[in-house]
């Protein structure tokens, strides 16, 4: 059965390691961004909403050369809707990317502090606007600084350019199709949240639990602690298999507001599933509304 599954990352331009970036800083086709958002919550309070900070003050204090920021929640999400980070409609998502210098003839390089999820979310986002000349750094900055390579500070603006949309709306689901696979055996859904969370432990996003029949892959344990990289791609494999996300099936991956979920959807895709969505507003907006049904352990 193991052979059916993929043994290495299908796309494998799409994370690059320190090393390479270090040694392609000159690169003028590069676009290289710090994608880093915070949720700050107080302690260990499972019941507390996150406050949203914006990565911009360490990115000025200290990034990468040559790396612009790019403020996702201030940027490049709607904020007309209920919701946070709800991924804008296609063109104008790719009119901020453009804004900020990723054009069609350009390569881009993301990464972010505290988890690679950020860089991941705006990975997804261009993927979903038909950019596919993207790439994660794999351990993201903490892996870059704790090795001692180059950084700088202030502020980078790179000229804007051009870039053609070809939308992938299928990489978005919203609660109809969520509610709608639930007890259908060819979707599996899948909660990137912690275990706790999962279990029922604390409402965070309102009620506690989770979406009924969704099983649990959390996206913070997907990544080495000791490095921050990413583990290797027959154990992330295992961790989707374990629960049942086989490559037949539809894959649909939540969270609190689509962040955690982009990590695993990432993962998906570099493992080579071709049916993976993320749902965007996630528990946000599942779990505030009554109508939905909850599960708890």
């Amino acid at each position: 059965m193991a052979s059916e599954y993929p043994t290495g990352w299908r796309y494998p331009e799409a994370l690059v390691d320190t090393e390479w970036l270090a040694s392609h800083l000159d690169d003028p086709t590069l676009r290289i961004f710090d994608c880093t958002t915070y949720l700050r919550a107080p302690g260990d309070n499972l019941d507390a909403s996150y406050v949203v900070e914006s990565g911009r003050t360490d990115y000025e204090a200290a990034h990468i050369p040559g790396a612009g920021f790019l403020d996702l929640q201030g940027d490049l999400s709607d904020n007309a809707q209920p919701f946070r980070f709800i991924a804008p409609a296609p063109d104008i998502l790719a009119a901020a990317f453009a804004a900020k210098g990723v054009g069609d003839d350009t390569r881009v390089i993301l990464y972010s502090r505290g988890a690679m999820q950020w860089s991941a979310r705006i990975w997804w986002m261009l993927r979903a606007i038909g950019f596919d000349n993207a790439a994660i750094l794999n351990g993201g900055w903490e892996k870059w600084a704790e090795e001692g390579r180059p950084e700088t500070s202030g502020a980078v603006d790179c000229p804007a350019a051009q870039l053609t949309t070809v939308p992938r709306p299928e990489l978005f689901v919203g609660k109809g199709a969520v509610a709608a696979a639930i007890d259908v055996d060819s979707v599996c859904t899948i909660n990137a949240l912690s275990a706790e969370l999962h279990r029922g432990a604390g409402a965070r996003y309102g009620r506690p639990g989770r979406i009924p029949g969704s099983v649990n892959v959390p996206a913070s344990t997907l990544a080495d602690p000791a490095n921050r990289a990413l583990l290797s791609p027959q154990d992330v494999q295992q961790a989707f298999s374990a629960v049942g996300a086989t490559p037949d099936k539809k894959i649909i991956v939540y969270c609190g507001g689509g962040i955690a979920a982009s990590l695993d959807a990432f993962l998906l895709h570099q493992l080579g599933y071709t049916n993976v969505a993320i749902y965007d507003a996630s528990l946000s907006e599942w779990a505030t509304d009554p109508d939905l049904p909850m599960d708890t352990d």
